[in-house]
């Protein structure tokens, strides 16, 4: 069965951690947003045939070339997860994704995603029903708080990985997963699905697939994105 492949990047947020006068999405680096960063990722991937952007309703800061390859689409939610639902409902009404098209969920923050790990996800997960996300073993020593900055108890990371972006399901099932009317709890694609009873592949990902967060973050991320002479 022949699979289109297809990004969503949620970019409705509003970055409050982050603590700038502006989304996180729009802080330039190297004379591109971050948004934009995350974008020519995918739209330079020769595995990737669609991107869509979903932006708050009222954006007026994104702007980039016109592109038959990408949709913008201002039909931000509330959570990241009603943003991608809408995101997928939209893809449907103008069927642009069929049900066993791939769904490649990105968040606009990790401007960083190497090439080489969207092909491993692909290839990993691309006809696996369950689908499949990226992720990296957790390699610190966990320590549980007590609720007043002391230690409670060390956590075993045996079994225990961090959860990184892109997360690829077949179109059919993310919007089955998405279609509950409580989406509380719901932090990512992932654990939408687990809420159906399936378990979704671990797909090995990168430490350079880092997601700007705090102002902490920047001076890596530019790091990373400096162009090459």
């Amino acid at each position: 069965m022949s699979r289109r492949n297809i990004a969503l990047i949620p970019a409705a947020g509003s970055g409050t951690r982050f603590g700038a006068d502006k989304p996180k999405q729009y802080l330039e680096i190297h004379g591109k947003t971050v948004l934009q960063h995350t974008l020519d990722i995918f739209l330079s991937h020769p595995q990737i045939h669609y991107t869509a952007v979903i932006l708050a309703a009222d954006d007026r800061i994104f702007q980039t070339a016109a592109n038959s390859r990408l949709g913008i689409f201002r039909a931000g939610g509330a959570s990241r997860a009603e943003t991608v639902r809408n995101g997928l409902r939209i893809l449907a009404e103008q069927n642009i994704a069929a049900p066993c098209d791939n769904i490649l969920v990105h968040d606009a923050a990790r401007c960083c995603l190497p090439r080489e790990a969207i092909g491993r996800l692909i290839a990993c997960a691309g006809e696996a029903e369950a689908g499949g996300i990226l992720a990296l073993p957790v390699a610190d020593t966990l320590k549980r708080s007590g609720g007043t900055n002391r230690i409670a108890a060390t956590v075993s990371r045996n079994g225990l990985w961090q959860a990184q972006t892109p997360q690829l399901f077949q179109t059919a099932l993310l919007e089955r997963a998405l279609s509950a009317p409580d989406l509380d709890g719901i932090t990512d694609e992932a654990s939408a699905v687990e809420r159906l009873g399936i378990r979704p592949l671990l797909v090995e990902g990168d430490a350079r697939n880092l997601k700007l967060t705090l102002p902490q973050d920047e001076p890596l991320v530019r790091l990373l994105l400096r162009p090459t002479p």
